[in-house]
């Protein structure tokens, strides 16, 4: 059976997909064995490298665990922040004020187009000349304040593509139903855009747990991968040690991706619709025209047998 992007290969494709395929395998297998051999000739696989991670917990508890704890921090506090603020910033980009929307477009195109890493430099600067932060939080101050002012000023030009791309027939059937326009933006645009932001917002959030390593690599951020450097340097076992470390970023990461497939699916799932059907008193409540004391019913005739809704 044909597919809507391609058509059912017949049998010279089958074959031939087959052996490409096949071709790959070897190909792979070839550079895993090359891999292997580098590394094995150099006795970067003698079992005294990787002994520390199998046998005992005290590479976890004194290097591992303090630095996942300090990225996972951070991480999670730039998220915190970032996310909401990159909403605003994305929602004053729709604006119908010119100064509000040119404000924001500005806000937005200076950060976004700022290295992070510089950021962070510039916030630790910043806390060092003008606040009373001591110097061993400097560091993660300047991490965080870096991740949120680049990573929000890219979330909001997500949430801004994200409702820009919803038909524009949604925002003319709020208008109708009388909805004002921050009604029609909480109501009705961000809560079907969420489904199409998704994927990308959780690929930034996945961009802010690694970006955080830049601030163990230049402002001494005991982060992760500055853990993993000084481990290796007490077990003199570079290469395992950054493997563990890889390992630990490919898990976290690849929860946060699953997470968001799920929440992505249960969402979609739940804005099926229903069939229901509302009366023009149940539109009036939703739009908020009922405290006014507009009569629904000297609306246009049939207009109370409209709008099958999504719940």
């Amino acid at each position: 059976m044909s597919s809507v992007l391609f058509d059912t290969p017949g049998p010279r494709a089958k074959r031939r997909n087959i052996l490409y395929t096949a071709g790959f395998l070897v190909v792979l297998a070839a550079v895993v064995w090359f891999v292997y051999s580098a590394l094995d000739e150099k006795g970067q696989l003698a079992w005294s490298l990787w002994k520390p991670f199998f046998t005992s917990a005290e590479a976890y508890t004194t290097y591992i665990w303090p630095g996942l704890e300090n990225t996972l921090e951070a991480a999670a506090l730039a998220m915190v922040i970032a996310l909401p603020l990159g909403a605003v910033l994305g929602i004053a980009r729709l604006s119908d004020h010119t100064w509000v929307r040119a404000t924001a477009a500005v806000v937005v195109e200076f950060f976004r187009a700022i290295p992070v890493l510089v950021l962070m430099i510039f916030g630790l600067a910043l806390f060092a000349q003008y606040t009373g932060v001591s110097s061993d939080d400097r560091p993660f101050y300047a991490v965080v304040t870096g991740l949120v002012l680049y990573n929000a000023s890219v979330l909001a030009e997500i949430v801004r593509s994200g409702i820009l791309s919803l038909p524009k027939g949604q925002s003319e059937a709020a208008q109708a139903i009388g909805l004002r326009k921050g009604q029609m933006m909480r109501l009705v645009l961000l809560p079907q855009s969420v489904t199409v932001m998704l994927p990308a917002i959780v690929s930034q959030l996945v961009v802010i747990v690694k970006d955080t390593a830049l601030g163990g690599a230049v402002l001494t951020f005991p982060e992760l991968l500055a853990s993993a450097n000084t481990m290796s340097g007490y077990y003199g076992n570079i290469i395992a040690s950054l493997t563990v470390v890889a390992v630990i970023y490919v898990v976290i990461n690849f929860s946060l991706t699953s997470f968001a497939h799920w929440l992505e699916g249960r969402l979609r799932r739940g804005k099926k619709s229903t069939g229901a059907v509302l009366g023009v008193q149940d539109v009036a409540d939703v739009a908020g025209t009922a405290a006014t004391g507009a009569d629904p019913a000297g609306g246009p005739a049939g207009a109370g047998d409209i709008v099958g809704t999504k719940k």
